[in-house]
């Protein structure tokens, strides 16, 4: 058993991509203890696909130790969606109850609804760098990459205008408080209970006063007869803002951070836009925005790489390391825009796919392509090495990156 603890997994951040290759070269398949927990990890491409389509693998504990309810034992801070105990939701079910979530949410949220979001993100994208461009400074995440998926998803949601500040206030210390000291989670508690307070009026008021926008599709949206409970209504929201909103400041964190780096990437793409939707692909699967999954339980014994998974035993995807396996990619660890076969997992496989993929890119593109086109001398403001990642937590989050312009 190989006596690495989540903390080794999370101290690589900067540059993760020798110890995930060293670790998928020497033990694919890998069981970690700690403390009292164990867990296995898979890291092969191959590995990571077949779990995460599994039906084997369940997200849903309580299907394998009905007293778990959503304590867990993997090491890592058990606050991240803390506010969704005993709720069902989109990542904690499967099968049809996953099919029943997703086919309701899916009617409301679609394709040509957020491709109808581009001129408001671009304006969106727009002001923000209004606002430094005569600074000739920014910080990256804290000026622009956090600010902008949150004003759109407060745009999708029907936040009223009045409410914006508070709502930012909140979702930035839930975000900030994940994985960090006490204090900041019991500060990220009190705005959890907050937001979800919020939440609930919200959902009240849309029922007697629907108007153009996903929460009011959401309250009204019906598959056979069948509607979203208020609980099931408060975790999609919850986890729309929580989870979609880190996933995409990464991916424009992390994504411009790499370009930084590339410098011949970086003048490719500002040479020809076209290169965005292909860009965003390879940095969604280069700097993989998320990289670990979400736990898996087995459901039943399940053997794998000749070694028997027991039942009830948890599984993590790196999804990084499978992003970065020889065998599926060539040349895995060189950033290349121009990168044609690229199945990559940075938003998972099978039926639990992110529902948020198609806005993420969107956003991301826009952010990107914007960026690039509107700061023609930008550049980091200090040495990479010198950047420092959030701790703990299964996302690979920088907490600031300042540049210059």
């Amino acid at each position: 058993m190989t006596q690495i603890t989540l903390n080794d997994l999370f101290s690589h951040k900067h540059n993760p991509y020798p110890f995930y290759a060293q670790l998928r070269e020497q033990e694919p398949l890998a069981r970690f203890t700690w403390g009292g927990g164990e867990m296995w990890l898979a890291t092969t491409y191959e590995d990571v696909a077949a779990i995460l389509k599994d039906p084997h693998f369940t997200l849903d504990r309580q299907k394998i130790e009905p007293m778990a309810g959503e304590q867990s034992p993997t090491g890592e801070s058990t606050r991240r969606y803390a506010p969704l105990a005993g709720m069902q939701h989109l990542l904690n079910t499967d099968a049809s109850d996953h099919t029943r979530l997703r086919a309701l949410v899916s009617k409301a949220f679609t394709p040509r609804m957020i491709e109808q979001l581009r001129p408001r993100i671009q304006q969106i994208t727009d002001e923000l760098l209004d606002a430094v461009q005569s600074r000739g400074q920014m910080d990256l995440i804290a000026d622009f990459a956090f600010p902008l998926p949150i004003t759109v998803i407060s745009d999708i949601l029907g936040i009223p205008t009045r409410d914006r500040k508070p709502f930012r206030a909140w979702t930035q210390t839930i975000v900030q408080s994940q994985g960090a000291t006490s204090g900041q989670e019991a500060a990220g508690m009190a705005a959890e209970e907050a937001f979800i307070t919020y939440i609930k009026t919200l959902i009240a008021q849309k029922r007697v006063h629907p108007d153009n926008d996903l929460t009011s599709r959401l309250v009204q949206v019906e598959e056979k007869g069948d509607m979203l409970s208020e609980n099931e209504l408060i975790s999609m929201i919850f986890l729309l803002i929580t989870a979609g909103h880190e996933t995409t400041v990464n991916l424009i964190g992390n994504g411009m951070l790499a370009l930084l780096e590339h410098p011949e990437q970086m003048g490719l793409l500002r040479a020809d836009p076209s290169l965005l939707s292909s860009a965003t692909e390879e940095l969604l699967r280069y700097t993989s925005p998320v990289t670990l999954s979400a736990p898996r339980w087995a459901s039943e014994d399940v053997t794998l790489r000749g070694q028997v998974i027991r039942k009830g035993e948890m599984v993590r995807c790196a999804l990084l390391a499978a992003n970065i396996d020889p065998q599926q990619f060539p040349d895995p660890e060189v950033l290349d825009i121009l990168r044609r076969e690229n199945q990559h997992l940075a938003f998972g496989k099978g039926i639990h796919f992110c529902l948020g993929a198609p806005l993420a890119r969107l956003e991301g593109q826009i952010a990107i392509g914007t960026l690039l086109r509107r700061l023609p001398h930008l550049r980091l403001a200090h040495d990479p090495e010198q950047l420092a990642w959030k701790e703990g937590g299964s996302l690979r989050n920088l907490v600031a990156l300042p540049v210059t312009f």
